[in-house]
């Protein structure tokens, strides 16, 4: 029996594979994806090999696993693991998706693998029917909602009470209108593919910005632009000449002159 594992958290990873060597020996583990992009090259390699288990993070380093699905179609089953997240775990008790809460202990391990390996092939089928429902209500949800880190917990934030993106240190932070500032486990980059872009633009190599938050623009130094938000931000936020066009352009069409 070919097992597969998800997980960016070489610890969580280990545990995970040390745990299922000692309750369930008859499992072996191809590999270990720490990704979203290793993971579809994997899925998407013919030669490598199909698992008959999957163990997948929901939070990895590049975005939610959920999006693994958009690029490749996965028929084995899957057994989510995940820190607390109240939407998550609300949407696999709904539809009857298997997970573990991390850490991983010993009998929720065995409990998750005993309940798949006793499904019929038509309680297979339907238990892939609900990842599928899971996977498209999460992108649905993903869309106007962030999970963001809180203390000891994830939290869902709505992108409508964000003002901004800083990045600083390889630390990405969303900056809410109400004055919080809130962890993302994801870069600009990323987050510039996945937000609306009528909403949120790509100041600068530091900042993305909503198009709410803008409270006037200042012709700067060299042909650039300051731009002022209703809210404090870290540092000032310029754009270059080279942007100036497609800023305007971005404004204008949503601010239009009438």
């Amino acid at each position: 029996m070919n097992v597969l594992i998800i997980e960016d958290e070489t610890a969580a990873a280990s545990n995970l594979k040390a745990i299922l060597k000692k309750v369930a020996p008859q499992y072996s583990v191809i590999t270990i994806l720490e990704s979203i992009e290793e993971s579809v090259e994997y899925f998407n390699c013919p030669t490598n090999i199909h698992p008959d288990l999957i163990f997948m993070d929901i939070h990895l380093a590049d975005g939610e696993s959920f999006h693994i699905f958009e690029h490749v179609n996965i028929t084995s089953p899957i057994i989510f693991t995940t820190a607390y997240d109240e939407y998550a775990l609300r949407a696999f008790k709904v539809n009857s998706i298997d997970y573990i809460l991390k850490p991983i202990k010993e009998e929720d391990l065995v409990r998750a693998i005993n309940k798949l390996s006793q499904l019929s092939g038509q309680e297979r089928n339907d238990y892939q029917s609900h990842i599928e429902n899971v996977v498209e209500d999460s992108k649905r949800e993903s869309q106007r909602v962030f999970l963001v880190h809180y203390k000891d917990k994830i939290i869902p934030l709505a992108i409508d009470d964000i003002a901004f993106f800083y990045t600083s240190n390889e630390k990405v932070s969303a900056f809410t209108y109400a004055g919080d500032k809130y962890v993302v486990d994801r870069t600009l980059e990323v987050l510039q593919s996945t937000l609306p872009g009528d909403e949120f633009f790509r100041a600068n190599r530091q900042f993305i910005i909503s198009r709410k938050a803008v409270k006037d623009i200042v012709v700067w130094f060299g042909s650039r632009l300051a731009l002022n938000l209703i809210v404090e931000t870290p540092e000032k936020i310029i754009i270059s000449k080279a942007r100036v066009p497609e800023f305007k352009q971005w404004l204008m069409a949503f601010h239009p002159l009438n």
